[in-house]
Formats: C-alpha cells, structure tokens, sequence
C-alpha cells in the first residue's frame, strides 16, 4: 500500500495516507479505457443530423425536357441527386449511436485511469476542497494556494453547491462528485485533485 501527503490550501504537508490499492493500483489496461472513452462520447452524439433523399424533396414532377433530340443526358426530375438543388444521396439521417458497456466494464475501465493519473504523479489530495463563498475568484485564489494551472479535475465527496458554483466558469476546471464520473472524466480530465473527504470513501463506492 502507498502512502501520499495530504496538503492543505497553502500547499503544505498535513499528513498522509494511505492510497487504496485496489483503486489506484489496478493493473493498466488501455484498451479498455479506450472503448470507455468512445463509447462515452459515442453516448454524447445527438444524432441530429439529416439530408433529404429525392422522395422528400419538394418539386421535381415535371420532366425538365424531352427525352431525345436535346442532345444532353436524359433526365425525369430536377431534383435528382445530380442536379443542382436536387437530393442528397446516402446522406445522413436521424440515428442514436448509443452503445452499451456493462457495469463491470465501466468500473474496471474507471480503475484504470484512475490508477494511471496516479503511476503518472497526476494525483493531489487536498484536506478539504473549499471556498468560502460561490465567486470564482475564491477558487482562483484556492489554485494559487496550490500552486496548481491548466487542465485539473476536483474530486469531492458530496455535493458542494458553493465550491461547484465558484468554479464553473473557469476553463479547464471541471468538479465531480464521488460515484458521479466515468474513465472519460478521469483520462481527459488533467490533474486530479482530490478531497481527502473523498479519497477515504472511494473503497467503499467502487469496490463493493
């Protein structure tokens, strides 16, 4: 079992604790995170995207001219698919491309990454993930503290309304609640910074 220092605000040591193995000590398995993260965002497509075949567009009735003697192709319609205006061939249509991955796929892929981030130094645990009021630049500040930039994904034990609210607006920032995030959030989500608070119950939520 590892052990990592725990911080507080001003980014120094508190304590440590011990990091569950069985959470961020999970053998690497990248194909499995990959088919998590397509089918993550295979799931966020609307799918919304249409064309009309020549049974839908409007006109067209009327044969354009007479079959021989004009000296160009023959044509029935104006709304073929090789006129101008004319229909969209094999376009796309309204479709769902939702997937589906089992519930143990999902958690072992979540391992996974989650285990990665931390082979790769990629984890922070903080003493408690607060501000003190809902405006971003309390959570600006918060990241001064820490010394931390760029891309970073908070991790917290129950809904925090203010903490939620304060950093929303901040680019790159993303927070997620305890059994609330899949491999997706955790491979593209940068840093991962994490509330003791959350680390203590992450056994119990992903391991039961």
């Amino acid at each position: 079992m590892h052990r990592i220092d725990v911080v507080d605000k001003t980014n120094k040591v508190v304590s440590q604790v011990d990091m569950p193995d069985g959470v961020f000590a999970v053998k690497s398995n990248r194909g499995l995170v990959h088919e998590a993260v397509i089918g993550h965002l295979a799931n966020s497509r609307q799918g919304t995207a249409s064309t009309k075949t020549r049974g839908f567009v409007s006109g067209g009735g009327r044969k354009p001219f007479k079959q021989k003697g004009t000296g160009q192709a023959r044509a029935g319609s104006t709304r073929s698919p090789l006129w101008r205006g004319g229909a969209i061939l094999f376009g796309p249509t309204p479709r769902s491309y939702e997937t589906f991955m089992p519930k143990k796929m999902r958690r072992a892929a979540l391992l996974s990454a989650l285990s990665a981030k931390y082979a790769d130094g990629e984890v922070l645990v903080v003493d408690s993930v607060s501000v003190s009021e809902p405006k971003t630049k309390r959570v600006v500040e918060f990241l001064k503290g820490l010394q931390l930039s760029g891309k970073l994904t908070f991790i917290i034990p129950e809904k925090n309304e203010v903490f939620e609210r304060a950093a929303r607006n901040l680019q790159g920032v993303a927070v997620r609640r305890l059994g609330q995030f899949g491999a997706y959030d955790i491979a593209n989500g940068g840093k991962l910074v994490i509330d003791s608070g959350a680390l203590a119950k992450m056994e119990e939520v992903y391991l039961k």
